[in-house]
């Protein structure tokens, strides 16, 4: 796929396949294209050329099915829009209600049980933007278990989290797709790559490398992505730091 804003080249013939049952990494510098191919996945950004296939249909389909999971950077948020913590978590089922959007019992149950799993059930009455960092990542993944998604797509949700929020989220994540979820999440935490992820990519606007974390890992390879020396790169940058200071049910990206 290949994706442009205005002059700017956001993804330059980016192709990738991604399993069921599988957690996958995607990791690269700011500005490599890491939010854009989410929201392309999403359909929320068009590619100029080629195309999303999501078992074998599109992308809208998969949205209309509530198959697709989407936890967003948190500056792409209104933290002051006046949602309770369990009306966000209530969004995710909106797909499943007619058009008045009125939830049924099997609604509230399973918002109830998705507050409960991510540990939020106290802070559901309140305002969305009252919370933590983490609990406001951990509402938004409550949101896809309510909604029954079988894909995930999560951009950096561990950024600025606690440890609680942390290992809360990553051990949904696990069971999610031990249970056959696709699971594909943005990091800069390279060091917990190895124990998060079954694989992982690494972009730089297009797909440098696709491999178990242990390759894409590699001095060599990440200096590809990061513009580091291949003979100083041993050491992964810390979150937030710049580097230089076969199974069914796939989601595909091809080039035109």
């Amino acid at each position: 796929m290949t994706v442009h804003y205005g002059d700017t080249l956001a993804l330059d013939r980016a192709s990738l396949t991604l399993e069921r049952g599988r957690i996958c990494g995607l990791i690269g510098m700011n500005g490599s294209g890491k939010s854009t191919l989410f929201k392309t996945i999403m359909g929320i950004v068009d590619p100029d050329s080629g195309q999303v296939s999501i078992d074998g249909g599109p992308t809208r389909q998969a949205r209309r099915a509530g198959a697709l999971g989407y936890v967003p950077q948190s500056e792409d948020v209104d933290w002051d829009f006046p949602l309770s913590v369990r009306d966000v978590v209530m969004t995710g089922r909106y797909g499943r209600m007619g058009p008045l959007r009125l939830s049924r019992r099997a609604d509230r149950e399973s918002v109830e049980n998705a507050l409960d799993r991510v540990e939020l059930t106290e802070f559901a009455d309140r305002q969305i933007g009252q919370l933590s960092g983490g609990q406001k990542k951990r509402a938004f993944v409550a949101r896809g278990l309510a909604q029954g998604a079988t894909i995930l797509l999560l951009d950096e949700p561990f950024a600025g989290v606690d440890k609680r929020s942390e290992a809360t989220i990553t051990g949904l994540l696990k069971e999610l797709a031990e249970a056959g979820a696709t699971v594909l999440v943005s990091t800069h935490d390279l060091n917990a790559l190895p124990a998060l992820a079954d694989e992982a990519i690494l972009l730089m606007r297009r797909v440098l490398l696709h491999a178990s974390p242990a390759e894409v890992l590699r001095p060599e390879n990440l200096a590809l992505a990061f513009g580091l020396d291949p003979s100083g790169a041993s050491e992964t940058p810390r979150d937030g730091e710049s580097p230089n200071s076969d199974r069914a049910d796939r989601i595909e990206g091809e080039t035109a």
